[in-house]
């Protein structure tokens, strides 16, 4: 569609070099790769990604999630996740729009729509916190118009939360409205396993009680278990470890610590438990692996994704 041609011309003229680049309007980042990539794991925070040029492949605990202009990437919670873009040349870069998800802006919006048919009911099931949907030409075409306001700088404060708004309304609107909606009005399980993340989140490296995180969130252990797993694909367990071995590898990448330290600072007791649960999920022992990623094309790319 000429909308998605017009959102390609416009990121390729605003971020002519590769990386990941934050722009003047609040939220919005324009991501461009000149080549394919290796994997990268990093904790994926809430946002729309819109592909323009090129293809990514995003797996979330062993399910594969392959996108491109066709598809645009929705994540509704923080998520460990492992990317590589798999179609890009110079000739043809990889060009990709992302734009944080706003929950305020969601719940306003949805107060707004008419005929609000979702129900309210506290025990709706869970959906996952990571799916794709077909890229409109309507949500291309706002995805164009709020990149293009880089060459009005003077009209960002007043035409990019509109813009904005219109990007939020679109999804509210579209082929995932459900589960949107649910994310808009934190209630049900949704939010109690949203409450779950954020704890975790804010507390990977101390010891984690099941008992007392569900109890915090209002549900019973297996209920909180069930509906984590749900929305992460994964335990609340193995998603507080995917966070630990994420943090400790940022931790020897940047030159902050060794691996000894940086397995003792994310909340590893034994020195060994952490080389092998690391080796484990990211193939090398951390020694090797923080060397190979120094010396490789993709460790710059890593050292961006985890700033």
């Amino acid at each position: 569609m000429q909308a998605i041609r017009d959102l390609a011309d416009l990121i390729a003229r605003h971020a002519p070099d590769e990386g990941m680049h934050r722009s003047q309007v609040p939220g919005m980042w324009l991501i461009r790769s000149d080549r394919t990539t290796e994997p990268l794991h990093v904790v994926h925070a809430p946002a729309v990604c819109i592909i323009a040029q090129g293809a990514k492949l995003v797996s979330l605990a062993g399910s594969d999630f392959h996108y491109d202009p066709a598809k645009f990437l929705v994540v509704s919670v923080d998520l460990p996740v492992t990317g590589c873009v798999t179609l890009a040349s110079e000739e043809e870069p990889y060009l990709c729009l992302r734009v944080d998800l706003d929950p305020q802006m969601l719940a306003a919006l949805d107060l707004e729509l008419p005929g609000r048919p979702l129900p309210r009911a506290r025990g709706a099931a869970s959906a996952r916190g990571l799916f794709l949907s077909e890229t409109t030409p309507g949500l291309a075409d706002v995805a164009a118009r709020l990149v293009r306001l880089l060459e009005a700088p003077q009209d960002i404060p007043v035409l990019a939360p509109l813009l904005l708004k219109e990007l939020h309304y679109r999804l509210l609107t579209g082929e995932h409205a459900d589960v949107v909606r649910h994310i808009a009005r934190g209630e049900g399980r949704m939010a109690q396993v949203t409450r779950a993340i954020c704890w975790i989140k804010d507390n990977f490296n101390r010891p984690l009680s099941i008992e007392r995180l569900a109890g915090d969130v209002g549900m019973s252990s297996s209920t909180l278990h069930e509906h984590f797993k749900s929305v992460t694909s994964m335990s609340p367990l193995q998603y507080q470890k995917q966070l630990r071995l994420q943090e400790a590898r940022r931790l020897m990448l940047t030159g902050a610590k060794d691996a000894a330290r940086a397995g003792h600072a994310v909340g590893y007791e034994s020195s060994s438990q952490f080389s092998r649960e690391y080796a484990r999920f990211f193939g090398l022992s951390p020694g090797r692996d923080s060397t190979r990623l120094r010396q490789s094309q993709g460790g710059a790319s890593l050292l961006q994704a985890m700033r």
